[in-house]
């Protein structure tokens, strides 16, 4: 989870609900194998009900996630903003979400995003005049190896990004080019996990009539 300050109330009540999801689904997990090896119809009965209430949520969080693309998208903005302009590599409370943002700058080869020109508003940077640039957003070679932090420019200026060897894509427009790229193959993961949803729940609820037949087919007859 982002620290608190880092975080708006719509992105911090995602990440919770995401761990509540994720420890939901591993008590799920024992409450169906303890239910399927024991013959226990109330575990059953509590799996089914776990996997339908995952399954709703998911289906909700892609409805809201949808039609609410825009403001999650300024949200979103809002948060990248206010890290880049308290970036500092000496800052180790901060430091695991410093190297994720460094971490999807390199990866996507972005910058900022919107672009370089955000890196202006940091604190450092401005009180440096510019003279520095983030190693993450190079793109020169002889940067590789200093993947965080600040590099120093080889001619020195009292300049703006527009001096720096970066990339000039921001990485909004990154991100958007990858999930572009790869919706396919999102929204086949999305279906597949669906679908075992659904036949976890048929299963569970099938495997709960046999347990009741077969307590039928127990019983002395007279």
């Amino acid at each position: 989870l982002a620290p608190a300050e880092m975080s708006s109330p719509s992105l911090k009540t995602g990440a919770y609900v995401l761990t509540g999801v994720g420890a939901l689904t591993m008590l799920m997990g024992f409450l169906g194998c303890l239910g399927a090896v024991n013959e226990i119809r109330c575990l059953l009965g509590l799996y089914f009900t776990c996997l339908m209430v995952i399954l709703i949520a998911q289906v909700a969080a892609g409805l809201v996630i949808y039609f609410q693309k825009e403001m999650l998208k300024g949200e979103l903005y809002r948060v990248i903003e206010g890290l880049i302009e308290d970036y500092d590599p000496m800052n180790d409370e901060q430091r695991n979400l410093q190297d994720a943002w460094d971490y999807v700058q390199r990866q996507i080869a972005c910058c900022g995003w919107t672009g370089a020109k955000d890196w202006e508003h940091n604190k450092i940077l401005a009180n440096l005049s510019m003279s520095e640039y983030p190693c993450s957003c190079s793109n020169s070679s002889k940067d590789a190896q200093a993947d965080s932090g600040f590099c120093e420019l080889s001619d020195p200026v009292n300049g703006t990004a527009a001096d720096w060897p970066v990339h000039e894509q921001g990485c909004m427009d990154g991100v958007e080019m990858w999930l572009k790229d790869n919706l396919g193959v999102i929204l086949g993961v999305c279906t597949g996990v669906a679908v075992i949803e659904l036949l976890g729940m048929i299963l569970s609820i099938s495997l709960c009539k046999n347990i009741h037949s077969e307590d039928y087919t127990k019983v002395p007859k007279s």
